[in-house]
């Protein structure tokens, strides 16, 4: 009996005859753009995770204010949640780069304009910057591209606000870049132009510089770091007359003003020249303060100061806060706050005071203009981890921004490399109580997730993250209530994974916090609710890398960094070189033959195999129907999915090879491989709970089907895909996705600096 076609199924099934008989096929049919399904998203809490670099307050409208963070976009306070919300998430993979903020900016004048300085990287490979421009705080903007690069993500990320709005006329707003020089624009931001008259502030080329890159870049300044303003030396409408910039230099002039509304500067006179400013404050009666370091930052300085410039009379003091003794290693300045109502009240932070021998580093407090000052935890302030659990093992580093509330003189706020944090009783020193801190950052999210699991029973999600260790969340909405997972504690997880049949078997490899010294592996035996270090490790050095473990749990399988495998079968009393495998080669296990392994060589084309419990690997020749891809060029981030196989639950020698260019499935071991239709790009790849009715898991990419960019969900084998983000959730670059094997739809989302969103389909009414 024959089925009936529908009128838009003989339409198809003509032009599929008209093609056959013209000589070509299915596939160069027109694509039919892939369906959506609504999905709702919400961020896993870990809170914090990064550096927030920078919290702009605006300085009349009550409880305005946004933050800034290196890699992980821009921030809203909501004052009716008390939480932070994300304004960059519609940020598309194209325009990942824009993730990092260089600065802030918010309108004195109307409290509904907002403007942010976006890039991440000035290298050459990376795009140039956009300023973004808003009229309703952040969520719409305007986009106006500039021709030089911003470097949210690189040395003096922790510096003062390029970008400055004049005070007296919102459409005046004036930009200092790391290598253009300083800008100005006229027309709130909609256009921009090089103010030649500013100097040259380029530095002289290093003599010596450091071999490593990193090192070498962190010894030299960062351009202009910051733009001020007198609000004072204009009239509403008109111009602010007076502003000062600031440059990353040493040993020459770094502070600039100009008297003449950005038409002509000069250096001013007198200023300290031994150090690089950082960050600066104009109080309302007239003192410049700035906060100096020998270095941009946020690596090791040696020496620094905090010092007073009277605009009035041209007179600079020192007013630092506390200096090296004799002997010690030094320490600088980097944050500096004024009172908006009472310009002689003052907070100053130190930077890298620990490793002077002056004890952790601190904020310090000053009523009387400087004159003295009052460390802020040195006299008793305490801090309540409630809200973030994991930084309690984490010392306060990396404080470059503090700033007092314009609206409430006892709320102050300062940043870390893991959020902030804040009190709402400065003033209680007044009276020689001690100020109590609590975490600020509930909202803000910025972890890089290195590696996503969701084991087959237990805990919903276990996270590999970068530079935080990772978590274990058993309520997704609340921030992991025992914190880092640990002992040991790890300062990077870059590897996590369950065995399929004993999921309470969980075992990561990373790097070990420099501040608490261990192994850089751990395991658990209860699904992650505690655990332990082994008793050794392959080698004394083995770190980051990689691991697999058995479906049964009884073999780990360990491919530290730069290292050949390595396996155990006794929990890591004893571990064995495996055979076979070449330096860095990834392994997966089966997920059901406990004796069997894979690991993959794609552009070598080899596939290998074990089946001996990973004492052995036996290389097998790779053959993709289309050929293999060419190595080289950009294929994505090394960390993220792509270019990887996966061993499909419940199916002994099913494997899915996940490259950029495309999707295979081999139902034999590997020994071949077909193509998936549709796929064309792939960053990430897993596998989730099986449909209602359906036998088979669910497949989850990252990438683009039938040339549409996003993340997509297939309940038939990948014969068909549903794209379930939208334009307004996407996050830059995505590094890891995965589905829940015990709820169908649930699906984990790894960013690159927006930390880990989980998604559930919208309930059909």
């Amino acid at each position: 009996m024959g089925i009936p076609m529908t009128r838009s199924g003989r339409l198809a099934f003509l032009l599929l005859l008209v093609l056959v008989l013209l000589g070509g096929s299915a596939d160069a049919a027109p694509r039919a753009t892939p369906p959506s399904a609504p999905y709702v998203w919400k961020s896993v809490q870990m809170v914090g995770g990064g550096f927030v670099d920078g919290i702009i307050f605006h300085p009349t409208a009550k409880d305005v204010r946004y933050a800034r963070t290196d890699i992980g976009g821009a921030y809203r306070y909501h004052a009716g949640t008390r939480r932070w919300q994300p304004l960059l998430d519609w940020v598309p993979y194209k325009d990942m780069n824009l993730m990092g903020v260089e600065s802030i900016a918010v309108d004195p004048s109307d409290p509904n304009r907002v403007y942010l300085a976006c890039g991440t990287y000035t290298n050459p490979r990376t795009p140039n910057g956009a300023i973004l421009r808003s009229r309703d705080r952040g969520k719409t903007f305007q986009r106006t591209d500039v021709p030089f690069k911003f470097g949210g993500n690189e040395t003096g990320r922790g510096n003062g606000e390029r970008l400055a709005v004049d005070p007296n006329n919102g459409k005046v707003l004036f930009l200092g870049t790391r290598t253009s020089g300083l800008w100005q624009s006229t027309d709130a931001g909609a256009t921009w132009k090089r103010v030649k008259s500013f100097p040259d502030i380029t530095e002289a080329p290093d003599p010596a510089p450091d071999p490593n890159p990193w090192i070498a870049a962190s010894k030299r300044g960062a351009g202009l770091v910051f733009v001020v303003f007198d609000p004072r030396s204009g009239r509403r409408g008109g111009r602010s007359l007076v502003l000062y910039a600031g440059a990353s230099l040493m040993g020459r002039a770094n502070l600039f003003r100009s008297r003449d509304g950005g038409l002509t500067w000069t250096a001013v006179a007198g200023q300290p020249t031994q150090y690089r400013p950082h960050r600066a404050v104009l109080a309302s009666d007239g003192n410049l303060y700035i906060a100096y370091g020998t270095v941009p930052g946020p690596w090791r300085m040696t020496d620094g100061a905090v010092w007073k410039l009277d605009t009035k009379s041209g007179t600079w003091t020192d007013v630092t806060p506390d200096k090296p003794e004799p002997g010690d290693k030094g320490f600088g300045y980097v944050g500096i706050s004024v009172d908006a109502h009472n310009p002689r009240v003052l907070l100053a932070s130190s930077f890298d005071r620990c490793s002077s021998g002056r004890g952790n580093d601190d904020l310090f407090r000053s009523t009387d203009g400087g004159r003295t000052w009052r460390a802020v935890f040195g006299t008793g302030g305490t801090f309540d981890v409630t809200l973030a659990p994991y930084v309690q093992a984490t010392p306060i580093h990396w404080m470059f921004d503090v700033q007092i509330d314009p609206s409430n003189p006892d709320h102050a706020v300062f940043t870390t490399g893991y959020g902030g944090w804040e009190t709402f009783n400065l003033k209680a020193m007044d009276s020689g109580k001690p100020t109590v801190w609590s975490v600020m950052s509930s909202g803000i999210e910025e972890t890089v997730a290195l590696d996503l699991l969701s084991p087959p029973k237990g805990a919903p999600l276990v996270s590999a993250i970068g530079d935080y260790g990772g978590f274990v969340h058993w309520d997704l909405d609340k921030p992991a209530a025992q914190g880092s997972f640990h002992p040991p504690y790890f300062g990077n997880t870059t590897g996590v994974a369950c065995a399929e049949n004993k999921p309470e078997v969980i075992v990561r490899v990373g790097r070990a916090s420099a501040h608490h010294s261990g192994a850089n592996i751990g395991y658990s035996l209860d699904g992650g609710r505690t655990w332990k270090p082994p008793v050794t490790m392959p080698k004394p050095d083995s770190r980051l890398g990689h691991i697999a473990v058995s479906s049964d749990g009884t073999t780990w399988v360990w491919v530290p960094e730069q290292s050949s495998a390595f396996f155990t079968r006794d929990r890591g009393r004893t571990w064995t070189a495996s055979k076979g495998l070449p330096a860095d080669a990834r392994v997966i296990a089966d997920k059901v033959n406990p004796h069997k392994f894979y690991a993959l060589a794609l552009f070598a084309g080899k596939l290998f195999v074990s089946r001996d419990d990973a004492k052995s690997f036996a290389p097998q020749p790779l053959r993709l129907p289309d050929g293999l891809p060419p190595q080289g060029g950009d294929r994505g981030d090394g960390r993220g999915g792509q270019d990887r196989i996966y061993a499909t639950p419940g199916r002994e020698g099913e494997l899915w090879l996940a490259a950029l260019q495309g999707l295979y499935r081999s139902p034999d071991s590997g020994k071949s491989f077909s193509r998936l239709p549709h796929v064309q790009e792939i960053h990430a790849f897993g596998f989730g709970k099986s449909a209602p009715g359906a036998s088979y898991p669910a497949l989850y990419l990252v990438g683009t089907v039938d040339s549409v960019r996003g993340i997509f969900r297939s309940d038939d084998r990948a014969t068909t895909w549903v794209r379930i983000n939208d334009d307004q959730h996407q996050w830059g670059l995505v590094l890891h996705v995965t589905g829940d094997p015990k709820k169908y739809g649930r699906v984990y989302v790894g960013t690159h600096g927006r930390g880990v969103l989980y998604g559930d389909p919208v309930a059909a009414k």
